[in-house]
């Protein structure tokens, strides 16, 4: 594993394979790390980077506030992960890039698309996360993460993150920045010490952003109906990644191809087949 200094963020990464560059922002919500894409559900039975790497050069990454990578508190958009993967790209000095995002990380995915489409390739959109039932369930999490800052102070989130070490995901209470509490003490001391009325304003905010609608977030439609980028959707069917949301995409996105395939029949064999399809005529292009 490497480390690349981003916005004053520190990003864990890890390069493997060769041929075209092919960003991938990692599965797993609010635990997105390198490991996620071999060993959380469907990537698991899958194993997407055991085939990709074989034809393409992997890059992935800890997204910030998870894993190993750093965070900064701040009021955290789509954007935020935008900058990170790019600045992930400008430090490897790659120009363009295939994009691929598994459930959150599809959203950064979009986002990206829309903001530097003469940077990606194209767009694998694995598993976006939407719906309604998402929607109402971040809120509920960030929720009960406020509440345990009402009733336990940011002294007692750290002390709470300290002891149980969980992510986001696992324990809400901890919050959006667990992990670099978890791994920094450093950073765990600036975060206990600052103003909790304003962290609370900070984490309100984010959820307005990030949880904004009851379908995919991460762009606007608007925005979606103008990129031109090509883009491959595998859907999911969950209170987390609603088929509705991929559908969407579909809607939205002019270039894409709806790989209209249930979860359950999406595996290694017929999985890696379509998706180094689907990469090697967007590389040609």
């Amino acid at each position: 594993m490497a480390t690349a200094l981003i916005d004053g963020i520190t990003t864990r990464y890890e390069v493997t394979g060769n041929g075209p560059p092919l960003l991938m922002y990692s599965p797993g919500g609010f635990d997105a790390t390198v490991e996620k894409w071999s060993s959380l559900g469907v990537y698991a039975r899958v194993q997407p980077v055991e085939h990709l790497s074989k034809h393409y050069t992997c890059i992935m990454f800890d997204r910030r506030e998870t894993g190993q990578s750093g965070g900064r508190v701040e009021r955290v958009t789509w954007d935020h992960y935008v900058a990170q993967g790019r600045g992930l790209l400008d430090h490897l000095e790659i120009e363009r890039a295939h994009l691929m995002g598994g459930c959150m990380g599809v959203s950064p995915v979009i986002a990206f698309g829309v903001a530097n489409p003469e940077r990606v390739l194209s767009m694998v959109l694995w598993w976006p996360v939407g719906g309604a039932k998402y929607r109402i369930k971040a809120h509920q999490r960030v929720a009960e993460h406020l509440g345990y800052v009402q009733q336990a102070g940011l002294t007692g989130v750290v002390s709470l993150v300290q002891k149980e070490g969980k992510s986001f995901g696992g324990d809400p209470r901890g919050g959006p920045w667990a992990a670099p509490i978890k791994h920094d003490a450093e950073f765990a001391t600036r975060f206990a010490e600052q103003d909790a009325e304003a962290y609370k304003l900070a984490v309100s905010g984010m959820a307005r952003t990030l949880f904004d609608r009851d379908t995919a977030p991460g762009a606007e439609p608007e925005d979606l109906m103008r990129c031109e980028i090509p883009a491959l959707i595998v859907p999911g069917k969950d209170e987390s990644h609603a088929t509705s949301a991929a559908r969407y995409l579909e809607e939205c996105l002019p270039n894409a191809t709806y790989w209209d395939v249930p979860p359950a029949q999406q595996t290694a064999e017929t999985a890696a087949p379509r998706l180094l399809d689907f990469l090697a005529n967007t590389t040609t292009q």
